[in-house]
C-alpha cells in the first residue's frame, strides 16, 4: 500500500503549558485510559494500554529507546522543556493538520499555538454550548440573549472551520420561537454564571441555528441514533453533519453516515471497526487527545498501523489492488476531512 499522507485530525482539545511532574502526567495519562480514581495500588497508569503505548512510540521522538522507565522518559521530556518536547512530539505524530476545540477548560494550546508546535495547521471548532453560556452571561433578558446569540453565531462562522455540539437527543423540527423564549427565559432566571444551557429545547434552537450558517456541525453524541430525527430533517439545508459518538457506537454511525448523505462519521484510531459500515468517504480520523502532546503521537500511531493492516489483509484477499487501498487510506486519514471542512479552501 502506498503510504498515508500526513493526517487531519479532525478533534482533539490541545496540549497543555508547561512541565508536568509525574503526578500531573499520571492525571492525563488516567483520563486517556478512562479512569476518574487513582491507579490501583502498587500500579500506575503507565501501566495501561496508553501508558505501554506512550512508551512505546514516544521515547525515540525524545532521543530514547522504546520502553525507556516512565521516570527516564518523564526527566528527559523536562531535561528538554515543555516547549522543545511538545515540538518534538507533535512534529514527530504525523498530523499536518489540526481541528481544535475551542474553549476547552484547562490551560490548553490554543489552535495557533498548536500550529507552531507541530509545524502544521490548525483550526477552530466552535462549541455551541459555551458560546451559549458567555453570550448569557452578558445578557439579563430572553429577548437580548436571543439577538446576542444569533449576532455571535454569525460572526464566529466568518472565521471558524466548524461548529459543534453536546447535544444527546435531538427531535426532527426545530422549535417554535415562543417555545425557545420561554425556554430561554427559564434559563436565564435559574444559571448560574458560566453555566452552559441543558435545557432541550436551547439545544435544538442551537443546533439549527448552527445548521443555518452552512459550517459542517460536529455531534459529540454517545449514541448517534438518538439523533436519526434532525439527520433525516436536515438532509436538505445545506450543512454536513459529523456524528463523534462514544467508541462502542462507532458501528453505528457509520451505519448512519451511509444512509444520509449529508452526514459523516469518525472512526477514532479504529478504522476496522467501521469501512465495512459506510463508503470509505464517509469516514473520517480523529485523536481526541487531550492535555498530554504524547497522545496525539499514540492516536496516529494506532490508526496508521490499523490502517495498514486493515488494507494488508484487503490487498490479501484480492479485495483491492495495491493503489486502491492507498486512496482508501489516505481519504479517511485525510481526503475526506479537507473536503467536509474546506480546508483546501482556508489554506488558500
Amino acid at each position: 500500500m502506498e503510504g498515508i499522507p500526513p493526517l487531519v485530525d479532525q478533534y482533539s482539545h490541545g496540549a497543555v503549558h508547561g512541565d508536568l511532574g509525574i503526578g500531573a502526567f499520571e492525571t492525563h495519562l488516567a483520563e486517556a485510559a478512562g479512569s476518574t480514581g487513582p491507579a490501583p495500588p502498587g500500579t500506575t497508569f503507565f501501566d495501561s494500554r496508553a501508558g505501554l503505548a506512550v512508551r512505546r512510540w514516544c521515547p525515540p521522538l525524545l532521543g530514547l529507546e522504546p520502553h525507556c522507565e516512565p521516570v527516564r522518559y518523564l526527566a528527559r521530556r523536562r531535561e528538554l522543556g515543555a516547549y522543545r518536547a511538545g515540538h518534538l512530539l507533535l512534529r514527530g505524530a504525523g498530523i499536518g493538520t489540526f481541528l481544535l476545540a475551542a474553549g476547552a477548560p484547562g490551560d490548553l494550546t490554543s489552535p495557533a499555538e498548536l500550529a507552531r508546535a507541530a509545524d502544521g495547521r490548525a483550526h477552530e471548532v466552535v462549541r455551541l454550548e459555551p458560546l451559549a453560556a458567555h453570550v448569557a452571561d452578558g445578557c439579563g433578558s430572553a429577548d437580548a440573549f436571543l439577538a446576542c446569540t444569533a449576532e455571535v453565531l454569525y460572526t464566529a462562522a466568518r472565521t471558524a472551520t466548524a461548529f459543534a455540539s453536546g447535544v444527546a437527543f435531538c427531535e426532527g423540527a426545530p422549535p417554535a420561537a415562543a417555545q425557545v423564549r420561554e425556554a430561554a427565559g427559564r434559563w436565564l432566571r435559574t444559571r448560574r454564571r458560566g453555566e452552559a444551557p441543558t435545557d432541550a429545547v436551547l439545544g435544538r434552537h442551537l443546533l439549527w441555528s448552527a445548521v443555518a450558517t452552512g459550517l459542517p456541525l460536529q455531534l459529540h453524541c454517545p449514541d448517534p441514533q438518538r439523533l436519526t430525527g434532525f439527520l433525516r430533517a436536515t438532509a436538505s439545508r445545506g450543512a454536513d453533519l459529523v456524528l463523534l459518538p462514544d467508541p462502542w457506537h462507532r458501528r453505528q454511525a457509520a451505519q448512519l453516515a451511509a444512509a444520509f448523505p449529508h452526514v459523516y462519521a469518525d472512526v477514532g484510531t479504529r478504522p476496522e471497526e467501521t469501512l465495512r459500515e459506510a463508503p470509505f468517504g464517509k469516514l473520517l480520523f480523529s485523536t481526541g487527545a487531550r492535555g498530554l502532546a504524547e497522545l496525539y503521537v499514540v492516536a496516529a500511531r494506532l490508526f496508521v498501523r490499523a490502517m495498514e493492516r486493515l488494507m494488508g489483509d484487503w490487498v490479501a484477499d484480492g479485495w483491492c489492488r495495491a493503489a486502491e487501498a492507498g486512496r482508501i487510506a489516505s481519504l479517511v486519514a485525510a481526503g475526506t476531512a479537507r473536503r467536509v471542512y474546506r480546508l483546501d479552501a482556508v489554506a488558500g
